[in-house]
Parts: C-alpha cells; structure tokens; sequence
C-alpha cells in the first residue's frame, strides 16, 4: 500500500497513469483510511476517509493523492518533494459509538459531530502530543470546530482503531 500510496503521487505529478497491477483480494475489502503525508520529518498533508466507501486499495490512491494536492493547510506537492515524503497510512475499522470512560488513549481514534459540524483525530495523535483521555476529547471537538466541551453537552462520540504502518517503520 506504501508503493501504491507513492506511485500515485508521482504518477499525478508527472501526468500519468498508475500502472496496472493485481491488488490482493484482502486490499479489494471496501475499508476507510487516512494517509498521511511528511516531508522531513514535519507534516505536509493528512486526507482519508473514515468510513468505507470505496475498495481499499482505490481509498490508498485517492488519499494519498488528496493529501498530496488537496489539503487546504497545505500548497500543492511539487515533483521535487514528492521524492523526499515519507508516507504513514491509518487503516481505519469501521465507527462505533463509545462513552467517553470507555476510550483508550492511543487505541482508540475519535469522531465527534454535532449537527453539521464533525471532527476526527487518529489514534496516533494524543500520544503524539502527550495528551490525556479529556484534552484528547477537547481537541476533538476543536477540531470539529465545536465548544471544547461538547463531548460533555450532547456531541456524539464515535470511536475506531486503526491498522498503522509507514515508510519510517519499513526503514527502520
């Protein structure tokens, strides 16, 4: 998934084609994920889908694309970054409602919404950033771009795992 993630980068830089190839039956499961994009080791872009909509191998290349030349924090990828990007992907198991004393920080990924509004944070974020189950719920709902406590006052909560691999680990 790693090779498909970089190939359709560099195949939408260059104006081309992503050869064809025969993706295992298990990469042909309709499965939601996230590919996440850095150049250097700092974050150049984050897209995915947090349900299943399309096979998972056709998820991998439109994320990896979107988070390569769609991601509005971020100008488009050039051709002389593309070959310095290290590539994770979050392959997400499907939503489920949760309490908030029933997440695990750094098991459990979050979906929080609230009318129109909806925010989702990858499990990998609050160890990342050292936080607690609560600051993980408030920047959440940050995120979501709702009062840091609407996980307290009618927000629904939903939570996932994820599969985690990356270019970092496959080096390393």
């Amino acid at each position: 998934m790693l090779e498909v993630a970089h190939e359709a980068i560099l195949a939408r830089l260059e104006a081309r084609e992503i050869p064809l190839f025969t993706p295992a039956p298990h990469l042909c499961e309709p499965r939601g994920a996230f590919t996440t994009l850095y150049h250097h080791g700092k974050l150049r872009g984050c897209v995915g889908y947090p349900t299943a909509s399309l096979q998972l191998f056709r998820t991998i290349i439109e994320t990896a694309r979107a988070a390569a030349f769609d991601d509005p924090r971020f100008v488009p990828l050039t051709v002389a970054e593309a070959h310095d990007l290290t590539i994770s992907i979050s392959i997400l198991s499907p939503l489920k409602p949760i309490s908030p004393e029933q997440i695990e920080v750094g098991r459990h990924g979050l979906l929080i919404s609230q009318g129109d509004k909806r925010g989702l944070l990858l499990p990998q974020v609050p160890v990342e950033h050292g936080w607690d189950r609560a600051t993980f719920l408030e920047q959440t709902c940050r995120k979501a771009g709702l009062a840091l406590d609407a996980w307290r006052t009618g927000a629904t909560i939903e939570a996932f795992t994820a599969e985690v691999f990356g270019d970092a680990e496959a080096e390393g």
